[in-house]
């Protein structure tokens, strides 16, 4: 049986997902169908489209915010000489929950993936490199995942720094070989961050 052309775009739409594949999709399509009514479907959209009308990449560090500056950024009470670099916005909020790191960020936006087609330059590691221009800037943190895109973006990132005066340390993990910081809990992140050492 086939499905009317609009379940069939809806599950399309779920299947871009990342995870979820054509029977996932199907019963999120019909839980939409059978359990939305008109008010909740227009939420969704109107959810939907305020993300993708309002929500961008900070000026500064990346991180996703509604305004041209993210209210880190913005902190006047940050501690100015370390910046956190991160693959992901996600992986910001995962650290800000723990409330034990008082720096800013920078969200690269991904990893090198030599397979994927991502190198050096689809991410934001030139703005990262503009940003340490400034000499308030002493350490950065390299808090990419335990995989290997993450360990070869922090190779290249700790080789474009070796000749500054700035302190390169990684984060040390309480996690698995390809374990993603999104995943940790509070205190393997407070601790893994206590144990950072210079790269």
């Amino acid at each position: 049986m086939e499905y009317p052309d609009a379940i069939r775009a809806l599950i399309d739409h779920f299947m871009r997902f990342p995870g979820i594949g054509k029977k996932t999709a199907e019963r999120y399509a019909f839980y939409v169908i059978d359990r939305f009514d008109k008010d909740d479907v227009i939420g969704f959209m109107e959810a939907l489209h305020r993300v993708s009308e309002d929500i961008v990449p900070c000026q500064t560090c990346g991180n996703l915010t509604d305004k041209p500056v993210c209210s880190i950024c913005e902190d006047t009470n940050r501690d100015r000489r370390k910046i956190l670099v991160v693959e992901e916005s996600k992986d910001v909020l995962v650290v800000e929950k723990t409330g034990t790191y008082d720096g800013l960020y920078h969200v690269l936006g991904g990893a090198i993936a030599p397979s994927e087609g991502v190198g050096p330059e689809d991410l934001r590691i030139r703005a990262l490199l503009e940003r340490l221009k400034d000499e308030a800037h002493q350490e950065v943190i390299l808090a990419l995942n335990l995989s290997e895109e993450g360990e070869t973006t922090a190779l290249y990132i700790n080789r474009l720094l070796q000749k500054t005066d700035l302190l390169v340390t990684r984060i040390a993990y309480g996690l698995p070989a390809g374990g993603n910081l999104s995943y940790a809990d509070d205190m393997t992140l407070f601790k893994a961050l206590e144990g950072r050492k210079k790269y």
